[in-house]
C-alpha cells in the first residue's frame, strides 16, 4: 500500500512510503477488535468496590433470645444479613477485571483496526514533526492545513518528545501514542490515523525483514 507523504501544509513532498500488506492489507477480524478493546476497558475499571460482611459490621455478638420456645424465627445476633445495618450476603470485594489475550491474538486486532482505517481511506503520513519548543498553534495550524480538526485524530510516531507531547495535549481531539505503546483502543476510537514518516518507515522496514525470512 503505497502512501503520499505529506508536509505540515498539507501538501505532497514527493515522497511515498509502502504500507505492508500483512498489517494493513488483511481481512479484519472484528471479534478478535471486540476482545481487545474489551480488555483494555476492563483493565481500566479499578475494582475497589468493597461491602461489609456480618464479621466486619459493628454490633454486639450476643444471641439476640434463645434458640427455642419463643414462637419466632431463629436468629443469632444483630450484624445477621436481615437486620438494618446488618452485614452484606454475597456482596461484591476488590478484584480485578483485567482478562489475558494471548499475544498473537493481540497483534491481529491492531492489524485488523490498522486494516479498517486503510480500508477506509483514514490513515495519512506526514513528516517528522520536529518542534523547538511546545507551540500548540504550531501543531493546531498543521491539523487546519490536513483538514483534520474536526476529526479525532491519533497520532502514531516512532517517538513521542517533550515538545511535541506538550503541543498536542491540550487538543481535545488529539491523541499520540508511539508504535511500542499502540493499543487497538485507541485506534478504534481515533476518526484518522496520523503517520509520522518515521513510524510508516519501520512498518516498511519490518516488512521487509518478514519477506528475507
Amino acid at each position: 500500500m503505497q502512501v503520499d507523504v505529506l508536509n505540515i501544509k498539507g501538501e505532497k513532498t514527493g515522497r511515498t512510503v509502502e504500507l505492508p500488506d500483512y498489517v494493513f492489507g488483511i481481512e479484519p477480524n472484528d471479534h478478535v477488535i471486540y476482545l481487545a478493546v474489551k480488555q483494555y476497558k476492563a483493565a481500566q475499571r479499578q475494582g475497589t468496590h468493597k461491602v461489609k460482611t456480618r464479621a466486619e459490621v459493628q454490633g454486639a455478638s450476643r444471641k439476640l433470645h434463645k434458640q427455642k420456645g419463643t414462637g419466632g424465627a431463629r436468629k443469632g445476633n444483630i450484624r445477621n444479613p436481615l437486620y438494618k445495618g446488618g452485614g452484606t450476603v454475597f456482596g461484591p470485594k476488590p478484584h480485578s477485571y483485567d482478562f489475558k489475550l494471548n499475544r498473537k491474538v493481540k497483534d491481529l486486532a491492531k492489524w485488523s483496526a490498522l486494516s479498517h482505517k486503510a480500508k477506509n481511506n483514514s490513515i495519512f503520513v506526514v513528516e517528522d514533526l520536529k518542534f523547538d519548543a511546545p507551540k500548540t498553534k504550531q501543531f493546531t495550524d498543521a491539523l487546519k492545513s490536513l483538514q483534520l480538526t474536526t476529526k479525532k485524530t491519533l497520532l502514531l510516531a516512532d517517538e513521542i518528545n517533550d515538545n511535541l507531547f506538550l503541543s498536542l495535549r491540550n487538543l481535545s481531539k488529539v491523541q499520540s501514542s508511539s508504535l511500542v505503546d499502540m493499543n487497538t483502543y485507541d485506534i478504534v476510537h481515533a476518526d484518522v490515523l496520523l503517520l509520522t514518516e518515521g513510524a510508516a518507515k519501520i512498518f516498511s522496514e519490518e516488512s521487509e525483514e518478514v519477506v528475507a525470512e
